[in-house]
């Protein structure tokens, strides 16, 4: 009678094991494409991906066969949302590469070219009905638009583990980075995410103002505000976005 019982019990536990291991979502063929494609100040090679395209392809598979599971935790849904966001977003320059600005794309945040689960969707519709509607406002500076004034790609993927850190580390590198935001004792001029998602950053009964004051090394309190700097959408591609931060 006992061994069967162990038995039993035993088999409980390698199926619970294995359903657990099934409800995550391993990014690691993404994060390799990030380590080989993207520069430590996130500056993208185009042609690299291109080179590693069934690499890339690859993890478009994963994504689109393995949505997030009712049984994920927030984080790995999150973490899922904001990698596949980036990924597709490589994915649409690619498409139609050599490009000198993704809006020289018809359409493209509202363009349907992917498919998870058998459904198609625009990168519109992952930021707007899906990542927004978390409630957490760090996911602006984890995404990228493939421009010079975005937030960096970070060069690694995000996962249920590093997501918290990893979002504070991009929220403050992006605050405090001078060629998007400047936040000194006699000015402060921020990017024009802070005006687009401005409701976004009303957290916690806090406003703009008190969320950047959150990350920014200098504290925003009565310096004179002139306005938003003017948003760069030009390509955020290593060979070129390196040589010069100009302005539109």
């Amino acid at each position: 009678m006992k061994a069967p019982a162990f038995i039993l019990t035993l088999f409980t536990i390698l199926f619970f094991n294995q359903t657990n291991a099934q409800q995550s979502f391993d990014h690691s063929v993404w994060d390799q494409a990030l380590l080989l494609n993207v520069s430590e100040d996130g500056l993208v090679d185009y042609d690299g991906f291109m080179r590693d395209s069934s690499q890339l392809y690859r993890y478009f598979r994963q994504l689109s066969e393995n949505p997030p599971q009712e049984s994920w935790s927030r984080e790995e849904k999150l973490a899922y949302w904001i990698n596949a966001y980036n990924a597709y977003t490589i994915k649409l320059v690619i498409d139609s590469y050599p490009i000198k600005s993704i809006k020289d794309l018809e359409n493209p945040w509202d363009k349907k070219f992917f498919k998870i689960d058998g459904v198609w969707h625009s990168l519109g519709e992952l930021e707007h009905k899906i990542l927004r509607k978390f409630g957490d406002p760090r996911i602006h500076f984890a995404i990228n638009c493939a421009s010079i004034s975005c937030p960096v790609v970070w060069n690694r993927a995000y996962t249920a583990d590093n997501l918290h850190t990893a979002l504070d580390q991009q929220t403050s590198k992006f605050i405090n980075d001078p060629l998007r935001n400047t936040i000194t004792d006699s000015e402060v001029s921020v990017s024009k995410i802070f005006t687009w998602y401005k409701k976004d950053f009303k957290v916690n009964g806090g406003d703009v103002k008190d969320f950047i004051n959150r990350y920014s090394a200098v504290k925003i309190e009565n310096q004179p505000k002139k306005g938003y700097k003017n948003y760069n959408w030009g390509l955020n591609e290593g060979k070129k976005a390196s040589s010069a931060f100009a302005l539109d």
